[in-house]
């Protein structure tokens, strides 16, 4: 074999083993650090335009009422609960195919007092955020909003997921804070049959 011929025949081997080394990479499985699919197809609906957020739980969401930037707007919230955020919130109205934003349901402990020394719980609205923010906000992405009516101010930040009896799940740490009052740290755990309703379990 000549001199030109080795060359030649080196440079083909060193291209195979850069193609076979491509390859490989190619096919690995994907790590465990990167984000869900539920959370890629956001990435994806800005990049092409969807009209629709994708929801944890498989659901699609006209609008993400500020959730994706970190701050819920209460007021947009509020107007999307329309009779719900006005107490006539049952089950059944909860659970409506026409809902345009998620919700919470079940007991949420909070710990934190409201001024008059009555403890406080989410009213609607807030309960909204938070479904909302299960819903769509990335896994440590915190969502932050104030209750204007009580004082109280929210930052929530949906942790890690789980499966639980074929329902979509998720863990989340709530902070709470009032006049006057320590911050509160809480977490639970909810889960999502896929229509939007949260329903904590722990």
């Amino acid at each position: 074999m000549t001199a030109c011929s080795k060359r030649s025949a080196k440079r083909y081997a060193g291209a195979a083993a850069f193609a076979a080394f491509w390859a490989l990479i190619a096919a690995a499985p994907r790590g465990f650090g990167e984000p869900p699919a539920w959370e890629l197809a956001q990435g994806w609906r800005v990049k092409h335009e969807e009209p629709f957020y994708l929801g944890y739980g498989g659901r699609k969401w006209e609008r993400d009422f500020g959730v994706l930037d970190g701050r819920c707007n209460r007021q947009a919230a509020g107007a999307a609960l329309g009779g719900a955020a006005g107490g006539m919130a049952g089950a059944q109205a909860a659970r409506s195919p026409e809902r345009q934003i998620a919700t919470v349901q079940g007991a949420i402990l909070l710990g934190v007092p409201t001024t008059d020394g009555i403890g406080h719980d989410m009213d609607p609205k807030d309960r909204a955020c938070l479904g909302q923010a299960l819903e769509l906000a990335g896994a440590e992405r915190d969502v932050t909003w104030t209750n204007a009516q009580s004082g109280v101010a929210y930052s929530v930040i949906p942790l890690g997921g789980f499966t639980d009896n074929g329902r979509s799940c998720r863990e989340f740490v709530t902070f709470v804070a009032s006049a006057g009052r320590p911050q509160a740290t809480v977490r639970h755990k909810a889960c999502s049959g896929g229509d939007g309703v949260w329903q904590i379990i722990g």
